[in-house]
């Protein structure tokens, strides 16, 4: 049995097609063609709005969703940072249902694929067999380089768990460079070549001064938690051009947040990139950013740099919602000047190439299984197939 969408547009993971199009596709969502209104037959659904593949949300943390409303906004991400330290820990009893509330938003609200930061096991049940698919960075964190061995077998570990009773993809992933050793960098380069890392990069401007000249608001945090940085030495550079040289294998690179990043820094990945056969996506989490620094990233400066942009939601912990359409009306409103049709293939085709996945995500076409998502004239999302 096939469907037949008559919407008011469709588009198609990097374009909007012309009016009066049919899509048609199997009860379970494989596409099997487009054509016009007038070839397609009877049985003809007819929609109000936009049809769309499915969303890839390239960066949340399922296993955070338990603390959501526990942070207040607008603490800053030092402040943040440390409020996730203390509080993260609770029971599975607290756990599970909220993981399961927040997979059942991502599900209904168009979402198909999530790039998801793991730092244990707590979510996996609930990824066999998932109506998603997952790609699991196994974050690594620790900013003493005796430490960084130790760290870094010991999310291999986690990673071939997960890989052995959820198999996909699985690589591992620097928390950030205000939290991952020279060391470590040096460990995860050797080691990533050929798959996919991701890297919280720039949130807040105690990182560029971090690396720049040793100061900022993140030696309070080491100093709050007992952590020794007496070894580490200033570069004399931002945060983004102290640590993009330490991994330069060919790596795919998904640089998150980004909310201080310069021009400066996107001729310097240009430069070290023209030498590597890398790829670098710059993602963006405009919600989360607002939540905790009342900060957006330099969206216009990112999208012209010639990188491909893609979209995540970010935590409960840092977010209401992980409705990736919010994302989108994020951007749409404080970028007019960025079309829709634009933001779209961030949030479709450019996430499912950077995750990997656009051999069945991402586009609308012939033989994918793309998921298929209605955008109401309102501009919300829901899930159709």
């Amino acid at each position: 049995m096939y469907r037949k969408f008559k919407p008011s547009r469709i588009f198609n993971g990097l374009h909007f097609l012309e009016k009066g199009q049919v899509l048609i596709c199997t009860e379970e969502g494989s596409i099997e063609d487009i054509i016009p209104e007038s070839e397609g037959g009877d049985g003809i659904e007819q929609l109000d709005g936009i049809l769309s593949p499915g969303f890839i949300n390239c960066h949340c943390h399922i296993e955070l969703s338990h603390m959501r409303g526990r942070i207040p906004e607008h603490t800053g991400l030092v402040d943040f940072v440390q409020w996730v330290m203390k509080s993260r820990a609770a029971t599975t009893e607290e756990k599970l249902p909220a993981m399961q509330a927040a997979i059942k938003e991502l599900y209904d609200s168009g979402t198909v694929a999530v790039g998801d930061i793991c730092n244990t096991a707590d979510s996996l049940a609930l990824k066999i067999d998932s109506p998603l698919r997952w790609h699991n960075f196994m974050e690594v964190t620790g900013f003493i380089d005796s430490a960084a061995e130790k760290r870094v077998n010991d999310a291999w570990q986690l990673a071939a768990h997960f890989q052995s009773t959820q198999p996909g993809q699985v690589s591992l992933s620097p928390h950030a460079p205000y939290s991952v050793s020279k060391t470590m960098f040096g460990l995860l380069n050797e080691q990533l070549a050929g798959k996919i890392t991701s890297i919280h990069n720039q949130e807040t401007r105690d990182e560029d001064a971090l690396y720049q000249n040793k100061s900022g608001r993140f030696l309070e945090l080491y100093d709050n938690f007992g952590i020794d940085i007496s070894g580490f030495s200033p570069t004399g550079k931002s945060s983004f051009q102290s640590w993009f040289p330490y991994l330069d294998q060919p790596i795919t690179v998904l640089s998150v947040h980004n909310s201080c990043s310069s021009p400066a820094d996107i001729v310097f990945a240009k430069d070290e990139i023209d030498t590597r056969g890398q790829q670098l996506y710059f993602c963006l989490c405009p919600n989360a950013n607002l939540f905790i620094e009342n900060k957006l990233p330099p969206v216009e400066m990112l999208q012209a740099s010639g990188f491909p942009l893609v979209i995540g939601t970010d935590s409960y912990a840092s977010n209401r919602q992980l409705n990736m359409m919010e994302e989108i009306n994020c951007i749409r409103h404080n970028f007019p000047q960025i079309s829709l049709e634009t933001i779209l293939s961030w949030a479709t085709r450019n996430g499912a190439k950077a995750l990997g996945m656009d051999d069945q995500y991402g586009t609308i076409e012939p033989g994918k299984k793309p998921g298929i998502v209605l955008i109401s004239p309102e501009m919300q999302a829901q899930r159709l197939i």
